[in-house]
């Protein structure tokens, strides 16, 4: 059973992941905050870590390098709220600087379980069979559209750029 570790300064989102993917079979640490989740990954060995990328006492993209640091053949699947490429072809683009920082994969806030699992399935490919997500996806999204506690806000939002 995979371990994965959910590191979020959100409590619902935190809970919201760990929900989803235990009903996966996945084995789900969640900590509030980047010190919570250094304290957790000090304290035990993960397979693949989801990560926010803005959180309060750490600067930027700082969550992103502080835990890749640590962990650094773990895949690193960063999350946010924000938007990835700036307004115009001049901002910054956190897509890109996410995964100059460490990040395998990124996924901007809201996104469906099913995108989740899916990108979780392609950082971790290369360690194990393919879980063949499109039938996780097939149940996952009528779930979600009934209106459970884990229904996502919003929709799919998957930026495909891997390092």
């Amino acid at each position: 059973m995979r371990r994965i570790l959910v590191v979020d300064d959100d409590p619902h989102i935190c809970r919201a992941i760990h929900a989803w993917l235990k009903r996966y079979g996945f084995r789900v640490s969640a900590a509030e905050g980047s010190s919570n989740g250094l304290a957790a990954l000090d304290q035990s060995i993960f397979d693949l870590m989801v990560v926010d990328i803005f959180m309060p006492n750490m600067r930027g993209f700082e969550s992103i390098r502080v835990f890749h640091e640590r962990a650094p053949a773990v895949p690193l699947i960063a999350i946010s709220g924000y938007a990835f490429a700036g307004a115009g072809p001049s901002g910054p683009d956190f897509l890109q600087m996410a995964i100059a920082l460490g990040a395998t994969r990124c996924l901007r806030k809201p996104f469906r379980p099913a995108t989740l699992l899916a990108v979780i399935d392609e950082c971790l490919s290369g360690v194990e069979p393919p879980r063949y997500f499109d039938t996780l996806a097939s149940v996952a999204d009528p779930f979600c559209e009934a209106g459970g506690q884990s229904k996502p806000v919003g929709g799919e939002r998957l930026q495909a750029v891997t390092r």
